[in-house]
């Protein structure tokens, strides 16, 4: 979890130097963050088009199965969910969407759960949210990999950085 855009922005990089693409990368924000780090107004990026991504897709997450279906089938990887004011982009948006999150209270920490986080990491997760962090995850290919991101991740005042 990272506080503020020039500490996502590096860590992003770091994932970026070592081959990992916009869809191996999970970022997750509250709408009211992207506005903030990532709006109109501020600088471009590859960081911020993937968080624009969920934001401008026109379609939001909530309702039933074949709209769910639908509409990860128009907007790829990048969801927004408007019940909980969320921005999910990367393979986690369609666990959530499939999940039915938009429309569930709570949906963000049942569907980090069932993704393998364990729930008091969910939980941190889902406060840190909704306090203006910018969460961003990647399943490593390698051993090293691993290692690399934990030590970026800390370099660039990453919080709460769990390996599973």
């Amino acid at each position: 979890m990272f506080r503020d855009r020039d500490s996502a922005e590096r860590a992003y990089q770091s994932l970026s130097s070592r081959g990992y693409g916009k869809d191996d990368v999970n970022v997750l924000m509250s709408d009211e963050t992207r506005k903030t780090h990532f709006g109109d107004d501020t600088r471009r990026t590859e960081l911020g088009d993937k968080a624009m991504e969920g934001a401008g897709v026109g379609s939001a997450i909530g309702g039933t199965a074949g709209a769910i279906i639908g509409a990860i089938a128009a907007i790829g990887t990048s969801v927004a969910l408007p019940g909980l004011g969320l921005i999910v982009a990367g393979p986690l948006a369609a666990a959530l969407a499939g999940a039915g999150a938009g429309g569930l209270t709570g949906g963000l920490v049942g569907a980090l759960v069932g993704s393998g986080i364990p729930e008091e990491h969910a939980a941190e997760y889902e406060s840190g949210i909704k306090n203006g962090g910018i969460v961003m995850g990647v399943k490593p290919r390698n051993e090293e990999d691993a290692r690399y991101f934990e030590e970026e991740f800390r370099r660039h005042n990453g919080d709460k950085i769990y390996k599973y």
